[in-house]
């Protein structure tokens, strides 16, 4: 067996850095080459062998000498180290920094995706540990792009603009607002709750989602604030809204619920925030449905590129998409969809006055609103792989509540 270097640590004992010239010894060395070492510490006899044993090293030879020790080291087939890309006994490598594996094991826990874990890891329990379910290739490109995105509402929203508006039209912003609030909250709870069970091998979809609840976060700040920029309370919060957002928070699946909610719901938002950018009556509601879109296409997209990917690989999950859709539409089925308040805050926005002919044709905005939330939805069916009519059909049956 060869020897490969020599190592003197003088009076320098393991446990106050001898310790480091003797594993860089051992990295220099090849497996199952032997490092000579000597010192003088009065502890180096008894902190050799199990610092051996723990590396994975086996200690040949122990002398006492006058006035110290010698010993003869051969390295382990792997080191603890990761400068030759290596594993040390008992231990495993948890994939490479980047490459992603189909399903982690438990006990690569939090450990860094790339990192050596060490033997006797504790297991965790993260059920969110299959890539099909939850990956997209594109987690990484839309996480930079969110990053990159993020917006400050003190500066991004010219609040200082918001002109005094009639009282029917200030109430119906107040109104629209109140509504887009709770329903943002609901955005917020469902990747937060998600995020926990994820398993963190999957870090870039975890970043994400992260993200994604920071933006619901901020979307919350900038409605609320809106909606008190010129008025001391809130509008009408109703039983049958509340109802449809319960039936979000009570899907406990990954797949269907980021389906319901970022591919249905969140898709026809987009719809409904341009139209509100679209038919603004002030700078300030334009600027706020104008950012809040931006982040929400991002959700959108990906949703939509998970779930692409886990329809392709998975042959029962359409099915399963379109069960949790009517499953929903049949749990909703006795409630009263979009409140009033809701929807005559939007014709009165898309009439701007309310004069007769004014009016007519903010009922024929807002029904092309409808048509277009529906066209989206049906685009965006059809894209996971749903046949055109069954996509008409599951369109129609999602919730009257937008989200």
């Amino acid at each position: 067996m060869p020897e490969s270097a020599f190592v003197d640590l003088g009076d320098l004992p393991l446990g106050e850095g001898g310790h480091l010239l003797l594993k860089r010894a051992l990295w220099q060395a090849g497996a199952g080459e032997r490092v000579r070492v000597s010192g003088s510490a009065s502890t180096l006899a008894v902190d050799l062998a199990p610092w051996c044993r723990q590396q994975g090293h086996e200690l040949l030879e122990l002398v006492t000498t006058e006035p110290g020790v010698s010993a003869t080291i051969a390295r382990g087939q792997a080191l603890g180290a990761r400068h030759r890309g290596a594993e040390r006994a008992g231990h495993a490598v948890a994939s490479r920094p980047d490459a992603v594996v189909d399903k982690p094991p438990e006990r690569w826990g939090l450990a860094a995706r790339g990192a050596l874990v060490e033997a006797g890891t504790p297991r965790f329990g993260f059920t969110l540990d299959d890539k099909d379910a939850v990956w997209t290739d594109d987690a990484s490109r839309l996480y930079a792009q969110a990053v990159a995105a993020q917006w400050d509402p003190a500066t991004a929203i010219p609040w200082a603009e918001a002109p005094a508006l009639p009282d029917a039209v200030e109430d119906a912003v107040v109104q629209l607002m109140t509504y887009l609030i709770e329903n943002e909250t609901a955005a917020l709870i469902l990747p937060a709750r998600f995020i926990a069970r994820l398993h963190p091998h999957f870090r870039e979809v975890m970043q994400l989602l992260a993200v994604q609840a920071a933006d619901e976060a901020r979307h919350i700040e900038v409605f609320t604030r809106r909606a008190l920029l010129l008025r001391s309370e809130l509008g009408l919060s109703t039983a049958g809204g509340q109802a449809s957002l319960a039936t979000l928070l009570d899907e406990p699946d990954f797949a269907l619920a980021s389906f319901l909610l970022s591919v249905l719901g969140e898709g026809t938002f987009l719809s409904l925030l341009g139209f509100l950018r679209e038919h603004a009556p002030d700078p300030v509601t334009e600027a706020v449905a104008r950012l809040t879109a931006r982040d929400e296409a991002r959700h959108v997209a990906f949703g939509m590129a998970h779930l692409v990917r886990h329809a392709g690989r998975d042959p029962a999950l359409l099915p399963r998409l379109a069960a949790a859709v009517e499953r929903r539409h049949d749990a909703l089925a006795n409630t009263a969809g979009l409140n009033d308040e809701v929807s005559d805050a939007l014709l009165l926005l898309a009439a701007g006055s309310f004069e007769p002919p004014a009016l007519r044709q903010g009922h024929a905005r807002v029904m092309t609103l409808v048509a277009d939330m529906d066209a989206g939805r049906r685009q965006r069916l059809v894209r996971l792989g749903f046949p055109e009519a069954q996509a008409e059909q599951l369109s129609a049956l999602h919730t009257r509540n937008f989200m």
